[in-house]
């Protein structure tokens, strides 16, 4: 399944010609897996007590981007995410950024569970990659 997080492009999203910046893909990819956690930990400690009480925070390890054609200033935008791919101390999400149904940017993220005291990786909850994957 997939996750949708939709979104507009605004003035300060944008260049001087009302292209959307290519920096600016990566914010938001990065509002849609914070609502995407938001959503699969209703019941669960979610990201500000994951930091707080638990001591983890997921990092990007890596992060590719294909930009297939441009957002233009006021376009309505969906990001749509899919868990690729879960393992013990990582994640890779593939996100799309359409406009309607055409793709203008690809997104492979990988993200790191890690523990903010000792800087070292730290196992996903075992919960997290199944309701990932069910959103």
């Amino acid at each position: 399944m997939a996750h949708e997080f939709p979104l507009r492009v605004y003035y300060s999203d944008t260049d001087a010609g009302g292209i959307v910046y290519h920096a600016r893909y990566l914010d938001f990819a990065e509002h849609a897996r914070t609502e995407l956690l938001r959503a699969v930990s209703q019941d669960r400690p979610g990201q500000a007590q994951l930091i707080s009480e638990h001591r983890v925070a997921f990092v990007v390890k890596s992060i590719s981007v294909e930009y297939h054609s441009p957002a233009l200033l006021d376009d309505e935008l969906t990001v749509v995410t899919t868990l690729e791919q879960a393992k013990r101390f990582s994640m890779v999400f593939l996100q799309r950024v359409m406009r309607a149904s055409e793709e203008l940017a690809t997104l492979k993220v990988r993200v790191a569970s890690v523990n903010l005291d000792t800087k070292r990786p730290e196992p996903f909850e075992p919960w997290f990659a199944e309701a990932a994957s069910l959103v």
